[in-house]
This record gives structure tokens, sequence and C-alpha cells, in this order.
């Protein structure tokens, strides 16, 4: 694990922002770090929070070329090809062929490639999501050669052209200011001069719409602004289950399931202290809040999109609503598996992190939950 020296928080966080830029791949091992220091630096926005939390999770998959989206067809070779592209494409990250398709057909995956440029620098949206339930969609710079897409933490970037603003994106659904709760802004590891945008927490959009996007870039005065029609067929499945398992002091409720072609979304409430075991209770360390895997009825399990971390003892009370990848086709039913990871009270290093992998996971078994999908 990448520990911090002692640093100021502006060059502990030019740390974290050196460390992802020079990453190929992403490192769960540091998402501690950077849930806790990027996580708490927020975008300015009325009525909103953008918190940037800065590609914890995010890894290459699919990226449609020109023109492909149009056809209204990808054949599962092209689309296995194009996932395998390193750093490009990354927000259809672990959406399979066929829901890839699917997705496709249903106008939730489409390929803009609108650019506008102003004063020499270009700006091109080339790739949309949105699903019922996250917006989130791939842009790439041109036209300057700079070392990031993104200003540096500290301002010691500014009066410098080409840095796309976080604190200035608009977002609007046929003319008005669309609200939301939380999202991510980040740049991609491996790919100069892309940035993801999504917006995953409290979106409410109809099926269709006028999705109008705004960003600044610094030193240029005219906003750089694009226009895209959006149509889906929404078929997002949604269950309201309110299954509750308990064991001991802790319990959680299974709230809601929101099932597309794109993305999994697990909502519940957690209540009671957090089952630990020995080697938790010693003193010197301590479990973390709860977590939840989820697999199928075949024992396919789908990745959390984001999986943060706290440095503090767990608290006795979560709302939980997070974003997981689509699952490969809809299950029979499906198997929520709660676990926590140990942390090291000193420090709150999570014990078993390293690069790629987050930590050794402590499963509570007696918590596992199983939900029917289908009849």
């Amino acid at each position: 694990m990448v520990h911090l020296p002692n640093q100021t928080d502006s060059k502990k966080m030019d740390t974290i922002e050196q460390w992802i830029r020079d990453s190929e791949m992403p490192r769960a091992s540091m998402s501690h770090q950077i849930m806790n220091k990027i996580g708490d630096r927020t975008m300015s926005k009325s009525k909103s929070n953008f918190v940037r939390k800065t590609l914890v999770t995010v890894s290459a998959a699919a990226v449609l070329g020109v023109g492909v989206i149009g056809t209204g067809f990808v054949s599962p070779a092209m689309a296995d090809a194009l996932k395998k592209i390193p750093g490009i494409g990354s927000i259809y990250m672990g959406i399979s062929d066929e829901r890839l398709q699917t997705a496709i057909d249903q106008g939730i995956a489409t390929s803009p490639n609108l650019s506008v440029t102003h004063d020499g620098v270009t700006l091109k949206v080339t790739d949309l999501l949105y699903d019922g339930t996250v917006l989130k969609f791939a842009m790439e710079r041109e036209g300057v050669e700079l070392s990031s897409v993104l200003p540096r933490y500290d301002g010691s970037n500014d009066g410098v052209k080409g840095y796309i603003e976080t604190d200035k994106l608009t977002f609007l659904a046929n003319g008005k200011e669309i609200k939301y709760t939380g999202g991510s802004f980040g740049e991609v590891p491996g790919k100069e001069n892309t940035v993801h945008i999504e917006i995953s927490e409290g979106l409410s959009l109809p099926d269709q719409f006028e999705l109008t996007f705004q960003s600044k870039v610094t030193q240029i005065e005219e906003p750089f602004e694009f226009k895209i029609p959006v149509k889906i067929d929404n078929n997002m499945l949604v269950l309201k289950p309110n299954a509750t398992e308990t064991d001991g002091k802790f319990s959680y409720t299974v709230k809601q399931l929101e099932i597309t072609a794109a993305s999994t979304r697990l909502i519940l409430d957690s209540t009671g202290d957090v089952p630990t075991t020995p080697e938790q209770s010693s003193g010197d360390y301590s479990a973390t809040m709860v977590y939840y895997d989820i697999v199928d009825d075949q024992g396919n399990e789908i990745n959390q999109n984001r999986v943060g971390f706290f440095n503090s003892a767990p608290e006795t009370e979560y709302h939980v609503n997070e974003l997981y990848s689509a699952f490969e086709a809809t299950p029979k039913s499906i198997t929520i598996k709660p676990y926590t990871f140990t942390v090291n009270t000193s420090d709150w290093k999570i014990v078993g992190a390293s690069n790629g992998i987050a930590g050794d996971k402590t499963y509570l078994k007696d918590l596992e939950l199983t939900i029917p999908i289908q009849p």
C-alpha cells in the first residue's frame, strides 16, 4: 500500500492526483485516501454537491467508435475487441456483449461525437450512457499539450489555458437544471486528455429529453456547450422487497433494487453495531462499515462501482445507495453477501490491501439474503 508522508493537505492532494495520473490501471488500495481527501472536495454548484471521487474503480472497457452506434448493431467480436482497448470507453465497464447490444437497441448507450472549439481548444463528447438511474459520458480534450485535464488542487495551474474547470459544470434537461445529489468527475488512467463525468445519485429524468451540458475551460471566456438528444426505451426492473436480515444487534433491510441493461442499483438501510471477529475486536484493529457483494443465481458476482473507506470506526446507522455493474442477463434471484474489511486503528490502513485489491474481506454469512427476481 502507498502511504502518505507528513504533508500539507494541498501537497497530499497533489501527491494523490499524481499517483492517479501515473497509474495505467486503478489502484483500489488507495481508495481510502482518495475517498477521504478528494471525496471532501466538492464542486461548487447551487442546489447540488458534485463530489469528486476521482477514478476509484474505473478501468478499461468498451468504446463505440464514430458511426458504430448509428448502425444499431455491434457484433460480439467487435464489442469484445473494443473493450480490450486500454483506457478507452470505460463508461461501458462491466457490460457484457449481450447487454451492450441491448443498451444500444434501447437507446441507453449512444455515441454523440459532438465537438466544440474555442480559442484553439476542442472538447468532444464521445460516448454517453443514460439508463434511467445513472447518466455518464466521456469527454476528450484536444488542442493543448498539458500533463492533465483538470487543474491542480493547490492552484499552481492558475493562468494556464486548457484545463477543464470542475466547479463550473452545468447540466440541463429541456432547459431546466438537472437536480442530483452525487456523482463523480475524473481523468482516465492510461488515456490522456479524457475525462468521465457521472451523475449517479438523486437523479430524476424523463425517458426523452434534450441534454444540455456546459463546461468552462481555463483562460477561455466562452463556455463549451453541447446539446444532445436523449431517448431511451426504459425497461428498468424495479423491485421493492423490503426484505430484512438480522444477526445479533445488526440488521439491514433491502428497500429497492433497480436492474437495467447497463447497471444495477442497491438501496438499503442498516442499523446496529457491526458484527466483528475476535481480531477486529482486539483494540488494535476494527471492522469497517458493512459492504455488500451481489451474486446472481449462477454465482456470478457483479462489481460495485466505488467502495469508499473512512478513517473512523463504523457508525450504527447507514443508508446505502450504491451502483453496481449490470448482470449478464436478468437473474432468477440474487443473493446479497454482506462483508467488512479490517483496519488498523493506528493509521486506518486496510488489512490485505495492495495494488488492485481493496483488502481482505470478512463475509458475514449469517446475514446473507436471497431475493427472487423472476417468478
